[in-house]
């Protein structure tokens, strides 16, 4: 694996991996409980390592790096198979973004 990819590239090697180790694409509507699985697991590492939630310890190994790999990697999954190419829609959010909130966010006061 090369240290950068594009999401392209990314895209590609889940969908790789999948056809080669994981048999097939879970369906859509197991993957969505588990990107939510993966977002709880990773909202449990930010609790506890930025929060006021104390940690158990079967919290100390958990890793913020892992948990997001982890949300990224359903989410590609659902990307995949969902044929939506994730490239395509970051630069179309992007977009929408940009137009909706070109002053929006420098005028608000709350963030100076």
């Amino acid at each position: 694996m090369k240290d950068e990819m594009t999401l392209q590239e990314l895209q590609n090697s889940v969908d790789e991996w999948i056809k080669t180790f994981g048999v097939r694409y879970f369906n859509e509507l197991t993957n969505m409980t588990l990107l939510t699985e993966e977002v709880g697991e990773l909202a449990r590492v930010v609790a506890r390592k930025f929060g006021e939630q104390s940690s158990k310890i079967s919290d100390l190994d958990a890793s913020l790096e892992e948990e997001m790999a982890d949300v990224l990697w359903v989410l590609v999954c659902m990307a995949n198979q969902t044929g939506v190419n994730l490239t395509e829609a970051i630069q179309k959010s992007f977009e929408k973004k940009t137009k909706r909130d070109a002053e929006r966010h420098k005028n608000n006061l709350k963030l100076k």
